[in-house]
């Protein structure tokens, strides 16, 4: 609908000023590309090109509606975008890919990533920073048992008919 306006608005000023050249950019470098195709352009041979990558890959990293993977992926790519050979930044794209109940599991160690997940760089360096992490900054009791999800309620007292009786169930 909006851009059904625009174009009527674009068409009335260009039949109105006929004598004027009209040019039209995008107001983004990626304009008209479909960012969420797995085949999205790797061009690293000029500086506005890489620029523009890169802040699509921090975007969707920081912005996927996953509070925490949000935290967990935008920082590390923060941290390492501008490190990264085209390989990496393929493989970064291939997690960008992934859904994000099942890239929290397999990040968090709750299930194990299929092989070609788990043989990614950027997804493997991700885990482990995030491990790292949790060995430093929590308790073992606090997370879920490796391969278990981890569920509220682990204060082991039984509230009502049918809870559980004891912690992390």
């Amino acid at each position: 609908m909006a851009s059904s306006r625009l174009r009527r608005l674009v068409t009335k000023v260009v039949n109105s000023t006929p004598n004027t050249h009209l040019t039209i950019r995008p107001l983004s470098c990626h304009a008209g590309k479909n960012l969420h195709s797995h085949s999205l352009p790797i061009d690293l041979s000029n500086q506005e090109a890489k620029r523009c990558l890169f802040n699509s890959l921090l975007y969707r990293s920081k912005q996927r509606g996953f509070l925490e993977l949000d935290l967990v992926l935008g920082k590390w790519v923060e941290n390492n975008i501008h490190s990264l050979d085209e390989n990496r930044i393929q493989a970064l794209i291939t997690v960008l890919h992934l859904e994000n109940p099942d890239l929290w599991k397999w990040i968090f160690g709750q299930e194990q990533p299929p092989e070609s997940i788990s043989i990614n760089p950027v997804f493997a360096a991700v885990r482990e920073g995030v491990m790292k992490n949790l060995e430093s900054h929590s308790a073992p009791e606090t997370r879920s048992t490796p391969g278990q999800r981890w569920v509220r309620g682990w204060d082991g007292i039984k509230k009502f008919r049918g809870g559980p009786i004891t912690g992390n169930q």
